[in-house]
């Protein structure tokens, strides 16, 4: 997987990588701007006790987002790296180990398959005897 590849529509991990930085200067300056605004309301203690929480509620709910943006990086980025692993030419497995594999899960899953397909037949049968016997005693009932 290529860091140009679209992980959900229009957003590739470069995108991803970048709106981290943009957000975070974005809110930066956002956060100093705020601050710059607030600090003449300033006059006293209690005007410090009412306006310093509103700025402390704006910082913890920018960390967050910022938080949750960059744990998605790093999910994206480990999903890369081992997409990367795993088809790449450091690749865990060899093409006939992978080949082989596929065969095994291949006949384990026509195994298993064929067994449910004849647990349903047997299933099929004792219902359409079932159904038989109803029908003998309906009829048996309505000759009687």
């Amino acid at each position: 997987m290529d860091i140009k590849e679209e992980l959900f529509k229009g957003v590739s991990f470069s995108d991803l990588m970048s709106n981290v930085y943009h957000n975070s200067k974005k809110k930066d300056r956002q956060i100093n701007q705020l601050i710059s605004q607030l600090q003449p309301l300033i006059r006293n203690a209690s005007d410090a006790t009412i306006i310093v929480p509103l700025i402390k509620e704006y910082l913890d709910v920018a960390v967050k987002n910022d938080d949750h943006i960059v744990k998605l990086t790093a999910i994206t980025q480990r999903y890369i790296s081992t997409t990367q692993t795993i088809s790449g030419e450091s690749s865990l497995l060899s093409e006939s180990e992978k080949k082989e594999l596929l065969g095994i899960a291949s006949k384990e899953f026509e195994d298993e398959l064929t067994d449910e397909i004849e647990k349903i037949e047997e299933e099929d049968k004792e219902l359409q005897e079932k159904i038989q016997k109803a029908k003998d005693l309906v009829s048996g009932d309505n000759n009687g």
